[in-house]
């Protein structure tokens, strides 16, 4: 950690432009080609407020280079700018977020370091990038426009150098994050962790409906339905005009609707809790949705579909030796996360051991765990750290419940 006195980022930094032109592009990349070392990189969207999640800025900084910031939507094809980053490693905070929206326009890195992953498996107690920033480096990095609309033109001064700091900080970062990880012996690790993040898809969500906040409220198969039928119609909408859809009406209206179950045009109107911005401009189209999903012949099921995995509450009355197993599991699991100072949900996603625990190996060994585990996607040192505790623990679970010692008294 360093213990030089804290340093404000953004003070007296120099004005930064957006690179909008083919011709202002093409200087920058050949600009970047000439720079040293690893790129780091990052994208702004306009979560929350457009549908879409593509980038609406890209930074990119290299030392002996400096920071650029391209405007995607003008600019276009980054062809260029990934031929000459090729072969090079990427740096990059909290990588998963960015992939996506960098892959979109043909930025696709082959090696990166993840500054967010690598201070969760350093150990460092807060992970966020001003945190990190201020913890390693010494600077104070504000973070007041990370939720900002960047689809926004022309992008205001502040923001920009908000941006170009997020990018310029990454190598140094990277090299302290690197120092602590091979202190701890744990390079191995985050070269499979990172490498993991790269290959990883963004698998496609079944039933996205089901995520509207606040569904427990709704106790019907036919409220289901009349959920189901508000959000395709708002989902369409939205996609239609870009923006995000619980800008139009939010969650709690269309879950009041389908609560609510109303009978005609002027009852949905007159429901209080039904508002945002679209509630009442696109009455007929959420009327319609209402219609549909009331006449509905096939409504979903309050079960929906699952992975034939239930939640661990439900695990003690439907399967109480497979509660037996995750509960023994996890605390080793737990026991060996904090030995080595990595958060539990980095040493395995509990998704991963709650599938082992469910439906183990027919034979229970160090070797067959460890496959079982690496058939759900954990990673080699993951299998290492914890196939021969969790074999243990399973095997433990199915010794009968030590009887409690007896009253003295």
């Amino acid at each position: 950690m360093t213990d030089e006195p804290v340093i404000t980022a953004d003070a007296e930094h120099p004005e930064v432009e957006v690179i909008d032109t083919r011709e202002g592009y093409l200087l920058a990349v050949d600009a970047l080609a000439r720079g040293t070392g690893p790129f780091a990189v990052d994208a702004e969207r306009a979560s929350g407020f457009r549908y879409s999640q593509r980038a609406y800025l890209i930074q990119v900084f290299r030392r002996e280079s400096g920071a650029f910031l391209f405007d995607p939507p003008a600019i276009g094809d980054f062809s260029e700018l990934d031929a000459v980053m090729h072969g090079e490693e990427w740096v990059l905070h909290a990588a998963s977020q960015d992939l996506a929206c960098l892959r979109e326009v043909g930025l696709d890195p082959e090696t990166i370091f993840d500054t967010e992953l690598g201070a969760r498996l350093a150990g460092l107690p807060r992970v966020g990038l001003a945190t990190v920033a201020e913890e390693l480096l010494g600077v104070h990095l504000a973070k007041a426009h990370s939720a900002a609309d960047w689809s926004t033109r022309p992008l205001p001064q502040e923001w920009l150098v908000y941006a170009a700091l997020d990018v310029e900080l990454l190598p140094d970062l990277r090299d302290k994050i690197a120092a602590l990880l091979e202190d701890g012996g744990k390079s191995e690790f985050a070269q499979q962790e990172f490498a993991a993040v790269l290959e990883k898809t963004v698998p496609v969500r079944q039933e996205p409906w089901r995520r509207l906040s606040g569904m427990h409220a709704l106790r019907s198969p036919r409220q289901l339905a009349i959920a189901r039928a508000l959000w395709n119609a708002r989902d369409a909408f939205a996609q239609d005009q870009d923006v995000a859809p619980g800008r139009l009406v939010p969650d709690a209206s269309l879950v009041a609707v389908a609560k609510a179950q109303p009978q005609s045009k002027r009852e949905l109107a007159g429901l209080k809790e039904f508002t945002g911005r679209a509630s009442r401009r696109e009455l007929d189209r959420w009327w319609a949705a209402v219609e549909a999903g009331t006449a509905d012949p096939t409504p979903p099921s309050m079960r929906g579909t699952g992975d034939g995995v239930p939640a661990p509450r439900m695990w003690a009355d439907r399967n109480p030796e497979a509660d037996r197993r995750l509960r023994l599991a996890r605390t080793a699991v737990m026991a060996r996360a904090e030995e080595l100072s990595i958060p539990m949900e980095n040493v395995l996603t509990p998704e991963v051991l709650r599938r082992v625990a469910w439906t183990p190996p027919s034979r229970l060994d160090e070797t067959t765990i460890a496959e079982a585990l690496r058939s759900h996607g954990a990673r080699q040192w993951q299998v290492d750290e914890l196939s021969g505790l969790i074999a243990t623990a399973f095997v433990e679970a199915l010794q009968p419940p030590a009887d409690p010692a007896p009253d003295p008294s």
